[in-house]
């Protein structure tokens, strides 16, 4: 995992049913926190940059990954559109250009 980074596009996982997906994303952040090797980075897009507010249970483990080392990072352009400048529980806001570089020196593995 530590050669991968995470690209989150949404605040849930899978299409199909919202409150499933919500549970099934806070679930995969849960198990990831748990394990030795932990991902390069985790870097938030769209919708999932909602998954770093207090809305979302996933917050809590997105800032203990943050505060064990893992850059969680969160599109400036998303937070803007969004309005959420002065939610976030978790990570740090950046750039596309930052996520570019990260993807040009790790795996890039997309949860959608």
């Amino acid at each position: 995992m530590n050669n991968k980074v995470i690209f989150l596009t949404t605040d849930s996982m899978g299409e199909s049913n919202r409150e499933l997906g919500t549970q099934l994303l806070e679930t995969f952040f849960t198990l990831l926190k748990q394990r030795e090797q932990l991902p390069a980075a985790i870097f938030c897009v769209n919708r999932g940059v909602l998954a770093l507010t207090e809305q979302s249970f996933s917050s809590l483990h997105l800032k203990e990954l943050a505060d064990r080392g893992v850059p969680v990072l969160a599109c400036g352009t998303c937070v803007n559109y969004y309005g959420i400048q002065d939610q976030l529980v978790a990570g740090e806001v950046s750039s596309m250009g930052h996520f570019m570089e990260l993807a040009e020196k790790y795996e890039v593995m997309t949860i959608a």
